[in-house]
């Protein structure tokens, strides 16, 4: 599939705007993200898409006069497998509405919690977010939204999105790739997924299923994080976790892994500074 936008390194996004911005808005945002020298920004939708057409004409402008990064992720009320009609069909619309803001402020590309598995079979849910993903698709192409549509891989147990269902629904549709969020499938798995060769495996799997181009337009998302056998519990600040980040950047250093690294860490902008002054000294 053609590249809809080209990135020719790993940059490192906070999620939202960063603490400091304060009520300052967008504006205020770039500024603090420009004078610390990160990399760009993740716009959380997180109650709905909610965005003014002179916020979306602002950042498209940033995004044009600068090599800032933006990505946007998508409402958190979001399930593909709702067993409500009404939800599921809502919950596509909000991907779209994802898709399209972030298509108007030039945005790399969208990321989203796809699904819960609501008891059923796991064979049976994957067919489910395929279908949904498929009218998410036809709606974006009609519309000639070119957007990378990223299903996020989850950290809990009971939600659709462990790495290799995320990789397969990618290998069904050109314009969906994964979004990796490390911490996640740390949490998920209990502990696991948290050395060097671990992290490797992960990113071999997407090379080799999935081709150079998934590493050269990647999309994923790494915090501190706090689990329980059952999962995920909440984001830490990274020094406050047991998350290996040090590995883990070096692992995408040594697979020449290219697109954006969104911080979800409490303390946005320190953890995504740490992160980006680390992988720079390797």
């Amino acid at each position: 599939m053609q590249n809809f936008y080209s990135i020719d390194k790993l940059n490192f996004l906070t999620a939202g705007m960063p603490l400091v911005t304060g009520k300052g808005g967008y504006p205020k945002a770039i500024e603090i993200l420009k004078e610390m020298g990160l990399d760009g920004m993740e716009v959380e939708f997180v109650h709905g898409v909610r965005m003014s057409d002179e916020t979306r004409e602002f950042l498209k402008n940033v995004q044009k006069e600068s090599p800032l990064v933006l990505t946007a992720h998508g409402p958190f009320y979001i399930n593909l497998n709702s067993k409500e009609e009404e939800k599921v069909e809502a919950s596509v619309q909000r991907i779209i509405d994802t898709a399209k803001a972030a298509s108007d402020f030039g945005g790399y590309s969208i990321t989203y919690h796809a699904a819960f598995y609501m008891g059923k079979d796991k064979e049976d849910v994957y067919q489910q977010v395929k279908k949904q993903t498929q009218k998410i698709l036809e709606v974006l192409e009609k519309h000639n939204i070119k957007m990378w549509i990223r299903p996020e891989t989850t950290g809990k147990a009971t939600q659709w999105g462990d790495y290799e269902e995320i990789i397969r629904l990618s290998k069904e549709f050109e314009q969906v790739l994964p979004c990796i969020d490390f911490s996640h499938i740390h949490a998920r798995t209990g502990g696991q997924y948290n050395t060097y060769d671990e992290f490797c495996k992960v990113l071999d799997r997407i090379g080799k299923e999935l081709g150079d181009f998934a590493i050269n337009n990647f999309h994923a998302h790494l915090a501190g994080i706090e689990y329980t056998a059952k999962g995920e519990k909440q984001h830490l600040i990274l020094e406050e976790s047991d998350m290996n980040y040090k590995d883990l950047l070096k692992a995408l250093k040594s697979f020449g892994v290219k697109g954006a690294l969104v911080c979800e860490s409490p303390n946005i902008e320190t953890d995504t500074k740490i992160l980006k002054d680390y992988y720079m000294s390797l």
